[in-house]
């Protein structure tokens, strides 16, 4: 593996590489509070005709701490990614994968330009993270229960301070893993200590994580802001259901965590699950606003893409969390290179 910073004409990412220059390129893109140096354990294994390019995407990792633009939604990062290929001097089509908040920014980049396949890790739902119904269509007009407002501030303020202990659910070490993996799954202690580090180096705050927020007269008093990654998430913002409009199609590897608790349906991070467990006082109701579809959602775009003449590969992991890559690694990896080929 190699790493070098790289300058754009967006911003100078920081950027984890291996195999041949000239090599077919795979662009690995990280989810929220992660960096491309949660895709190196594949590096080394990899078929020897692949590039694979893994950047620290803006404000995570050792990449500028440049603001998102949350009402682009994930645009930002897919621009960012064509720069960088521009900056690399790749010309062929690249196979983009993209895990959890990756998928989405890989989504715009196949809106915008050819890409020779697209892998879905998990990813965010087509229609966002929270406060939307089955077809996407918002609980309320303003978005509310969604965006920067929703974020636990005291696991913001913990991983701004770089905690790296063990105390309490909020702990970051904790929340990677409970969250990020199936529960039980331990990373040897040299690279969980890696791959904590990589989280703290996450930028916090109104540009960062969460972003800021507004107020809202409706449950749970909160609607998105306009800055920060939650907010590039809100479903008012963040929308990669046209996919099924591309053409030509490229092929699409779904692969997803059965046991994920961040992308799921009735997810415990989304506020309607919160509201009906009583964790978020207030809730009005299944009827007004149920917990968020989003395995169903992903499922159901991903049909239809099929059903316009694409190809998609779906499988479920039952034994995998938010990131299968990683906690089912031997096996993914498996499928990710035969897909690949």
């Amino acid at each position: 593996m190699r790493s070098s910073r790289i300058d754009t004409a967006r911003l100078t990412l920081q950027v984890h590489e291996s195999g041949p220059e000239d090599g077919t390129p795979v662009v690995l893109i990280h989810g929220n509070l992660s960096t491309g140096r949660f895709y190196e354990h594949l590096f080394e294994d990899a078929p020897e005709r692949y590039r694979l390019i893994a950047p620290d995407m803006r404000g995570f990792g050792d990449s500028d701490r440049a603001p998102i633009d949350a009402t682009r939604g994930l645009r930002d990062w897919a621009d960012d990614v064509h720069a960088l290929l521009q900056a690399l001097g790749t010309t062929a089509p690249p196979h983009l994968a993209g895990w959890s908040t990756g998928g989405a920014a890989i989504a715009h980049y196949a809106m915008e330009h050819p890409v020779a396949s697209l892998t879905f890790i998990d990813p965010v739902s087509p229609y966002g993270y929270g406060g939307v119904a089955l077809d996407g269509t918002p609980h309320f007009d303003d978005f509310a229960g969604s965006g920067g407002g929703t974020g636990n501030p005291e696991f913001a303020a913990r991983v701004a301070a770089g905690d790296r202990s063990e105390e309490g659910d909020t702990a970051p070490r904790n929340v990677m893993n409970t969250s990020y993996w199936r529960v039980g799954h331990r990373e040897p202690p040299k690279r969980e200590e890696l791959l904590l580090g990589e989280i703290l180096k996450s930028l916090t705050g109104d540009d960062g994580y969460p972003g800021d927020t507004a107020t809202s007269e409706h449950w749970p008093g909160v609607a998105p802001g306009t800055r920060g990654i939650l907010n590039a998430l809100s479903p008012k913002y963040c929308n990669w259901a046209d996919i099924v409009d591309v053409d030509p199609k490229p092929p699409i590897l779904w692969t997803h965590g059965a046991q994920d608790i961040v992308v799921a349906d009735g997810s415990p991070w989304e506020m309607g699950t919160l509201g009906s467990l009583g964790v978020v006082p207030g809730w009005p109701g299944a009827d007004t606003f149920p917990p968020q579809p989003m395995v169903q959602q992903i499922r159901a775009v991903l049909s239809e893409y099929e059903a316009r003449g694409g190809r998609v590969e779906m499988t479920i992991y039952e034994e995998s969390g938010h990131f299968p890559p990683l906690d089912a690694r031997e096996r993914w990896a498996a499928q990710f290179w035969s897909f690949l080929g």
